[in-house]
């Protein structure tokens, strides 16, 4: 080609390279290793044709020949500074030339014309999961998943994906088991091979044990060098078979748009996670398949339930005097006919701590939370019941439904019912079916107590006790009622809260009181500290990407030991301005191990935490940060920090001791 049909790329000034040296430059997304030598300027490929090293990290060395050339830092293969020639090369051998001009000191590479796009294994792979709904990735871009990449870079250019890039891809997993609890739907998780695979697990088992749609993207090594043990080879399949329901490796043969459809429908029909494994050199293999589609492939998954079971289940109602219902996270989404039905009832609900919100405290039928984190009204209602309706509960016994009372299960999981112990009737249907045909049908026991009444009255003695415990103080730190007390009331009624793992936990579940349409994110049956903030940023990512949840705020809750799981993650914040408010209790341990050490008759050992300051790591980040030490500050720092628009931090000074 001549100059002027050439793209010339600027690479920077004659003053960025010193004479006799060499350094890599990138031009477009060519990698070009430019060299100043003997007066003269030479633009050559990077890529050494041994193993692809890096020519532009190499040096001008002087050879036995006393030649001068540029020694490839890996393994030493030489070439002319000047004409990419090796030692006794031919003509037609040795590395590709660009031409070179100098233009008033600033130094331009020609390049000719780019050529259009050809499609790829990979942009094949990613526009199916786009048309199934993945709009949000959480990920890090490494050396063996640059083609799949590139394929997001594209869907993202396009407004079809967005992409976050984290810090560690521990959180990455947690951010999208996060975002499948919220939404019902994958986000997906991307990580090179090796380690930052296996560093997907623990969010990934946290995902499959609460039944969180996700997918899980991992890179590989080249196919050729698959098992002998190269670098970063580890054997994938066998790594991800106990915490998948889809786990596959995506290789040149491949149906590649059924292997992605596959994959998402796995992830939102069985609620689990997926995983494709995508070897490093078949990502750029060109493609010409058709993209696959949710079309045709899913169908809808409300089961009604029998009409002699919900006659029955009428019956058992109608002779009961104080029956209640037990709802669980899996029946947020019929959250609408569970409380038509509760009100139909006159029965209290109780919910589980992960359906904490499912109907907001302040409603006439609400019991609050059962259990270890729940409240001693919700605890009365249990012990006083004659029957209980469990609806979309799987019976953990954090949660302590009492098994020896008459039973209505009610799942749309048939290996749920009476899956631990024997109910008096396992109903097979889904939840909302369940509520609407109950509260059609002949239930009314004229001599049930008023146990609306009763809960009213509860609840006046449970907030004047919360009230009292304001008093506590050992001198050591801040009672945690005074800071959810604060925050139950300041935040808005469409919050959605990330709560982490320790007293921290313990204390929101019996204290905040929920209002509106505030959701709880949690580790529920896993109990993984560090779950908040990454959790925080899968939810915020929600609210970007889902229609329901535009506008909603999100809050995470942590001590000071779940902060430091995952601490860095505040920069991912920030880098993508999310509007995240992180509420931090920080009492310098971990808090619940002591308690447990102190419960189980053991020394408290090793629970002790050296902490820096975390408002100021905050600021330091980017973020807002403020550091509470009164509780007569919370109420301004809480309100200062949500309304702060991106990132920001309130620290707390806990007591460990009153939770």
């Amino acid at each position: 080609m001549t100059d002027e049909t050439l793209d010339w790329i600027s690479v920077g000034h004659l003053t960025d390279l010193p004479e006799g040296r060499v350094k890599t430059v990138t031009a477009r997304t060519t990698s070009i290793c430019l060299v100043h030598f003997d007066g003269q300027w030479a633009a050559m490929n990077n890529h050494c044709p041994h193993q692809r090293g890096p020519l532009g990290e190499g040096s001008i060395e002087k050879g036995v020949d006393d030649k001068c050339w540029i020694r490839c830092p890996w393994h030493g293969w030489d070439f002319d500074p000047l004409t990419g020639k090796p030692p006794g090369g031919h003509e037609d051998t040795g590395q590709d030339m660009y031409p070179v001009d100098i233009r008033d000191g600033e130094i331009f590479v020609g390049l000719e014309p780019e050529p259009p796009h050809e499609r790829t294994v990979t942009d094949v792979m990613v526009d199916t999961l786009s048309n199934w709904g993945v709009q949000s990735v959480f990920g890090m871009v490494g050396h063996s998943n640059l083609g799949l990449s590139d394929a997001i870079r594209l869907a993202v250019v396009d407004g079809k994906m967005t992409y976050f890039g984290i810090r560690h891809e521990g959180a990455a997993a947690f951010a999208a088991s996060a975002y499948g609890k919220l939404t019902g739907m994958p986000a997906a998780c991307l990580t090179i091979a090796g380690p930052g695979a296996t560093n997907l697990l623990t969010g990934l088992w946290d995902a499959k044990v609460d039944r969180a749609p996700v997918l899980a993207l991992t890179g590989q090594v080249q196919t050729q060098v698959m098992g002998p043990g190269a670098f970063q080879d580890i054997d994938l399949l066998s790594a991800f078979d106990a915490v998948t329901a889809f786990s596959q490796p995506v290789l040149g043969s491949s149906n590649h748009a059924e292997l992605a459809s596959l994959a998402c429908k796995t992830a939102i029909v069985e609620q689990n996670v997926a995983h494709l494994i995508f070897p490093d050199d078949v990502q750029t293999n060109p493609s010409d398949q058709e993209p696959g589609s949710p079309e045709g492939r899913i169908t809808q998954s409300a089961v009604s339930p029998a009409q002699s079971d919900v006659d029955q289940a009428a019956a058992m109602i109608k002779a009961a005097k104080r029956p209640i219902i037990v709802v669980g996270h899996g029946a947020y989404p019929m959250r609408d006919q569970v409380v038509a039905l509760a009100e139909t009832l006159g029965t209290p609900v109780l919910t589980t701590f992960k359906a904490k919100g499912l109907i907001p405290d302040d409603h006439p039928n609400a019991g609050g939370v059962l259990g270890r984190s729940g409240t001693p009204i919700a605890s009365w209602f249990m012990n006083e019941a004659d029957l209980i309706i469990a609806l979309g509960t799987s019976f953990s016994n954090h949660t302590g439904i009492e098994r020896g009372k008459t039973i209505i299960q009610v799942d749309h999981e048939r290996m749920q019912l009476g899956k631990f112990h024997p109910v008096a009737l396992p109903v097979w249907g889904d939840v909302a079916a369940f509520c609407a045909a109950l509260t059609k049908a002949d239930h009314k026991n004229a001599k049930a107590d008023n146990q609306i009444t009763e809960l009213a009255d509860r609840w006046k003695i449970w907030r004047s006790e919360k009230q009292t415990r304001l008093q506590e103080n050992l001198g050591k730190g801040i009672h945690s009622f005074a800071i959810f007390e604060a925050l139950g009331r300041l935040v808005p009624d469409n919050t959605i809260f990330a709560v982490d793992v320790g007293n921290n936990t313990y204390s929101f579940g019996r204290y905040l009181e929920t209002k509106g349409s505030q959701r709880v994110l949690m580790s529920g049956y896993l109990g993984s500290i560090g779950f908040g903030l990454p959790a925080a940023m899968g939810a915020w990512a929600a609210t970007q990407d889902k229609a329901d949840l535009k506008g909603c705020k999100v809050v995470s809750i942590s001590g000071d030991g779940g902060f430091g799981q995952y601490p860095m993650e505040f920069t991912t914040a920030v880098k993508y301005g999310m509007d995240i408010t992180h509420i931090l209790l920080h009492n310098g341990e971990l808090g619940k191990i002591s308690k447990e050490q102190r419960s189980g008759e053991w020394p408290v050992w090793e629970t002790n935490l050296q902490n820096p300051g975390f408002a100021a790591f905050a600021r330091l980040c980017g973020g807002h940060g403020a550091k509470v030490t009164d509780a007569s500050e919370i109420e301004a720092a809480i309100k200062e920090a949500l309304d702060h628009k991106g990132p920001a931090l309130v620290e707390i000074m806990t007591d460990a001791d009153l939770v």
